[in-house]
């Protein structure tokens, strides 16, 4: 053993890759491997806005706004091990009965499937731990609607279309805070970039996520961080202790956060083994044909979204 590794091991340290993952480096890279030689450029503010609690919490009606989409059978593979399916894309929001049993799913989106769950919905939608929190009079009630946000490259169309929506919505159905949950880098992005927007309005608000860099470099008021794969945010499947754990950090930050940009990170490990973090869009780990393969699904993909978004919102 190397003098190096031998300090390390007596060290106990851990390996230089077990930290969150730079997702605005690593889809860069990506997609400048895949041929797209134009670098997206990432939402970023050095203000942000923050709004207290106007009530306690046991008073407040909860909005839940999510990037998943009700599931259409007509849409194609949505489920388990489903690829990235751009047919299933939404771009207008939703509202939805908070009531119902939804279906959400996050195939349309561009999570990691590898190590992701994609078949328990609690781990990309906090709705069932909300009720709970309700019934045991940890807060007041969930919204009579819960509200999807589309997941746009376009920062214009989420800020002067989209956000309005979901304000007008979250303000018909009487909502003190919000509390949201991304899934994919992109939806990263429109969470934050809604985030600000529903607090600059007066609405407090707290987003639940995977992606640590994206959402502080865009800015927002108070972050739950879970270093989680993307798509799981709200919790580890099959792990309720960690779902109502994180939903309790998420309340304890709308209540105590004392200024904006409060980040907390839950205690929750996704796996003992940190390697999963090396696979998610790195290039470095794909072959010539992986690649070629990679390139010609992402272009059929964006064919078909923007020819979906075409019809949908005729831009």
């Amino acid at each position: 053993m190397s003098v190096t590794l031998q300090i390390m091991a007596e060290l106990l340290f851990a390996p230089e890759y077990d930290q969150p993952i730079s997702y605005i480096q690593r889809t860069r890279s990506y997609y400048l491997g895949l041929g797209y030689d134009k670098p997206y450029v990432w939402a970023h503010y050095t203000d942000v806005p923050f709004t207290p609690l106007q009530k306690p919490l046991q008073n407040s009606v909860i909005g839940l706004i999510t990037t998943a989409v009700p599931f259409d059978p007509l849409k194609g593979d949505q489920g388990p091990g489903a690829s990235y399916n751009a047919h299933a894309k939404f771009y207008e929001p939703y509202a939805l009965a908070s009531k119902s049993n939804p279906d959400l799913r996050i195939a349309h989106v561009g999570i990691d499937r590898k190590h992701a769950n994609m078949a328990e919905m609690a781990c990309w939608f906090p709705l069932e731990v909300a009720r709970r929190a309700a019934d045991c009079q940890r807060i007041g009630k969930v919204a009579e609607r819960f509200y999807g946000l589309p997941s746009n490259r376009s920062q214009r169309h989420t800020l002067e279309i989209d956000a309005p929506q979901i304000l007008a919505n979250c303000r018909d159905d009487g909502v003190d805070l919000a509390i949201l949950v991304p899934n994919c880098p992109i939806c990263h992005q429109s969470i934050a970039l809604l985030a600000r927007y529903l607090e600059g309005a007066g609405i407090p608000t707290v987003v639940i996520g995977a992606a640590k860099d994206i959402i502080e470099y865009c800015g927002v008021p108070r972050f739950v961080f879970n270093d989680f794969p993307l798509g799981n945010a709200a919790g580890r499947p099959g792990d309720p202790e960690s779902q109502n754990a994180i939903f309790e950090l998420a309340l304890m930050l709308l209540e105590r956060a004392p200024a904006p940009r409060t980040t907390i990170q839950s205690e929750f490990p996704w796996s003992s083994d940190p390697s999963w973090k090396l696979d998610y869009m790195n290039i470095e780990r794909l072959s010539d044909v992986e690649l070629a393969k990679l390139r010609l699904e992402a272009e059929t993909a964006r064919i078909a979204a923007k020819e979906i978004r075409l019809k949908t919102v005729g831009k």
